[in-house]
């Protein structure tokens, strides 16, 4: 671990117009250390008032808005528009959400704001995009999880769908809008050209949220989403969850090692000490008797019991906790993951602290959010409001380096879109979700990514339930990188790996805690070799505190902060609903990756390396940060909603004309209520004195939501959505992953590509890139390898060693390659 330093992103700096949308999105930023101004109309910013409001405080703003600096603006007004062109000059990123047009009405839109500095990243965050036929709708979390797919994979079978808790497609969009700002300011750095990144939080939502044509795990069953059973897939026996003295617990039995284990624990029942229950397939055709076991076994003991035993047995297992438990959780509070701050002034709450830790440091809360006009002094007195300098000009010869530092030279006026990690060599140890993605991520921009693996140790998503030589989800998941197999548990394949890190710039790796340093390739180590690594890791519960070494899943991290006994049918005793997701794996590999970005950027200013950790855990208390804070204030508050929406009604998931048809509808304010009321025919409820406000609409929730439910059980989910966003009513039909090909908006804004796979007989539809750029290219398409595919090709190559060399290391099962033959 590198000494303490500086925050990557120092010396950045961001005009932050965020209201409301992925406003997390700037504070990921100021996190990591730039200078992040938040603007605000006089008054300040509508999100100001947004519930939940403690003592007067939104805890949403003070969630979103810490670390930030506060001035005021009206932009309705000719000198607040030239005050915030005179900051755009100085700038590096500007961040809006305003609704497509609105700002190129104020000449404010991203052509004015490059005319007047060409350098500058402009990051638009929408609802559906700046184009195609959704563009002028609204959204609201809720219609964002309906329409992405994510609803449609939640609840009970034979139910109905249950929205997750939280605003997770909000957030886990501003994780996405900082991966793709930060990558055109990477481009920016090599060319000298801003860029205007268009941003859509429906095709975000639907990519990294718990993507349908992306990679998966094990929650599948190693079965793609589109073939999924049509309603909620049975899922509770994949990460059955039982309840015990004083609470529930998860468990996670995956490996044979594992089994083992869970037999031992069972007394070794005769009945399943036939080895075939060593295989997955067979546990799971015995899960109804295995469940009635393990029940009995778990059932009179306590949580801290079953968790210490089955730690002691090698069995994953986890306690459920609720809001309150995980605030007050000893490894949360050793780690930093959570502490005591002032969040406003006057008001001291216990809060998550951010994302990620970069170089031994936690890149999280620091400073409460602004007051309105806080720093109006000192922000506006050092803009300058001249023009662009020189160093920014865009047609100055831009002499600088590839994201790996080698050096290229380029005329900025003529710059084609170009993958800006173009250079940057990667070695990617990671294994299953995240560890694919984020190595994904990087090959994906151009990077050179070797993925490093063994047939001793293999990474278990390339395992199926078929006979396929690989998976569609590990095609997915792959592209676009070479393998190389290096058998690391062997001296000889150490000093090969550590030959190829001397030359790289980023290793990763999602080992327990720990691993890498047993092997003798920990940080000290391989900095010793190249002081310019940066070498990133993720782990379930982070790589301190006392919880560090306990064996990690999804399912038992989402159990661990709390989420699983959020998201679950109310309705339903132990109705738990998150058995299917793969959160927060996709989003935990964006934090990641933003790291890695603001790691490489420091490292052009610094020309050192460092370290990145990431926390699955910490990835989603972060995401949920407003309900953590306001537990801590209103405790018991942080409670299960299901399908009703706390802050206003009509909020929630109703029924349409069909088979197992649903479309949200989610109000927020009085006029999209009267709106409401004229779509849905009911013009005397727009007149009703008992609903004309949110409070008194909560409070009739019930002949609020049967209204509503009368008109949509008439009518298809298309329609309803149609004639319910025509009129400025927010509306999403739960779109299942499969229905994503015949979506006009996605398939406008070319939301997916065709791909090919040599041993995969049919084309695959897959994600394309994670925003729309005017310089990034869309990602290559070429395809995942299979296990020590580029062996050779990287034992010549990078490694300079003869073909008599690298057949001896192969006889010897130092190196490893397909046992396939490559088409």
């Amino acid at each position: 671990m590198p000494a303490a330093r500086g925050l990557p992103l120092a010396g950045l700096r961001v005009i932050d117009l965020a209201d409301g949308k992925a406003e997390m999105c700037g504070r990921f930023l100021a996190d990591l250390g730039a200078d992040v101004i938040r603007v605000e109309p006089p008054g300040g910013a509508p999100t100001r008032h947004r519930e939940p409001v403690h003592d007067g405080v939104s805890l949403y703003f003070a969630t979103h808005n810490a670390n930030k600096r506060g001035v005021t603006l009206n932009l309705r007004d000719s000198a607040g528009r030239d005050r915030l062109l005179d900051l755009a000059a100085g700038a590096d990123f500007l961040i809006e959400t305003e609704r497509p047009g609105t700002l190129d009405g104020l000449g404010l839109g991203a052509d004015a704001l490059l005319a007047r500095n060409p350098a500058l990243v402009v990051v638009s965050i929408t609802d559906f995009g700046q184009t195609g036929p959704y563009r002028d709708w609204v959204g609201t979390d809720w219609t964002h999880m309906a329409l992405g797919g994510v609803l449609s994979r939640s609840g009970i079978p034979g139910r109905e769908p249950v929205m997750p808790p939280g605003p997770l497609a909000y957030e886990s969009a501003a994780v996405q809008a900082a991966w793709a700002g930060l990558l055109a300011y990477l481009n920016r750095l090599d060319t000298g050209r801003g860029d205007h990144v268009d941003c859509s939080v429906y095709e975000m939502t639907a990519q990294v949220l718990d993507p349908g044509f992306g990679m998966g795990g094990s929650a599948t069953g190693g079965v793609p989403a589109t073939r999924l059973p049509r309603g909620r897939p049975q899922a509770g026996d994949l990460y059955p969850i039982f309840p015990c003295a004083d609470g529930y617990v998860r468990i996670c039995v995956l490996a044979k090692r594992q089994w083992r284990g869970m037999f031992g624990w069972l007394g070794e029942p005769e009945e399943f000490a036939d080895p075939k229950y060593d295989s997955m397939g067979a546990r799971f055709g015995a899960a109804e008797r295995l469940r009635v076991l393990m029940g009995e076994l778990f059932r009179d003991r306590t949580r801290d019991e079953l968790v210490a035993q089955g730690q002691e047995r090698g069995v994953p297992i986890a306690a459920l906790l609720d809001p309150g438990e995980v605030l007050d959780s000893p490894h949360f509070r050793s780690r930093g993951s959570l502490l005591d701050a002032e969040v406003a002034p006057g008001l001291t709450g216990r809060v998550p602290s951010g994302y990620v830790e970069v170089n031994g440091v936690r890149a999280g809360f620091r400073h409460r959010a602004p007051e309105p006009g806080e720093h109006d002094d000192e922000v506006f007195a050092a803009a300058s409001g001249g023009p662009v300098t020189s160093d920014t000009a865009p047609d100055k010869l831009v002499t600088s380096g590839t994201a790996s530092g080698r050096p290229v030279t380029t005329d900025a006026t003529e710059v084609a879109p170009r993958r800006p990690l173009d250079g940057l060599r990667v070695l990617d140890l990671g294994v299953i979700v995240v560890g694919a993605e984020l190595g994904r991520l990087l090959a994906d921009q151009g990077a050179e990514v070797i993925k490093i693996e063994s047939r001793a140790y293999p990474d278990g998503s390339r395992q199926s339930l078929g006979d396929e030589v690989i998976s569609v989800g590990f095609a997915w998941g792959h592209r676009n990188k070479l393998s190389a197999g290096i058998n690391l548990r062997s001296p000889e394949g150490l000093d090969l790996f550590k030959r190829l890190a001397a030359d790289s710039d980023v290793i990763l790796s999602n080992f327990k805690p720990g691993t890498l340093e047993s092997l003798g390739v920990g940080y000290d180590v391989i900095s010793e070799l190249n002081p310019k690594i940066i070498m990133a890791d993720s782990s379930a519960l982070g790589p301190t505190g006392p919880w560090s070494r306990r064996m990690g899943y999804g399912p038992l991290v989402r159990a661990s902060a709390g989420l699983t006994g959020l998201w679950r049918d109310t309705e339903v005793e132990a109705g738990f609903c998150d058995g299917i997701t793969i959160y927060p794996d996709h989003i935990a590999a964006r934090v990641g990756a933003v790291a890695v970005l603001a790691a490489l950027i420091e490292r052009r200013r610094t020309g050192k390396g460092g370290t990145v950790s990431v926390a699955q855990a910490e990835t989603i208390l972060t995401q949920l940060s407003t309900g953590f804070l306001r537990e801590s204030l209103e405790p018991g508050s942080f409670t299960a909603h299901g399908n009703s929406g706390e802050w206003d009604a009509p909020q929630g998931v109703y029924p349409c004309a069909g088979d197992d048809e649903w479309c949200v509808v989610s109000v927020d304010g009085d006029e999209q209520w009267r709106r409401l009321c004229e779509v849905i025919g009911r013009a005397d409820l727009s007149t009703d004195a008992r609903l004309a406000t949110a409070a008194g609409r909560r409070a009739h929730r019930d002949l609020v939501d049967a209204a509503v439910t009368e008109w949509t059980a008439a009518t298809p989910p298309g329609v309803a959505m149609e004639r319910l966003q025509e009129a400025g009513v927010p509306a999403g039909m739960m779109r299942r992953v499969i229905e994503y090909l015949d979506d006009p908006q996605l398939t406008a804004r070319g939301f997916l590509r065709e791909m090919r796979h040599p041993y995969i007989e049919h084309a695959l539809r897959t994600e394309n890139a994670p925003a729309t750029f005017r310089g990034v290219a869309d990602p290559e398409l070429r395809p995942a390898p299979l296990a020590g595919e580029h062996t050779r090709l990287v034992a010549a190559k990078l490694l300079g060693l003869a073909e008599s060399e690298i057949q001896a290391l192969i006889d010897e099962g130092v190196l490893e390659e397909a046992t396939v033959q490559s088409k």
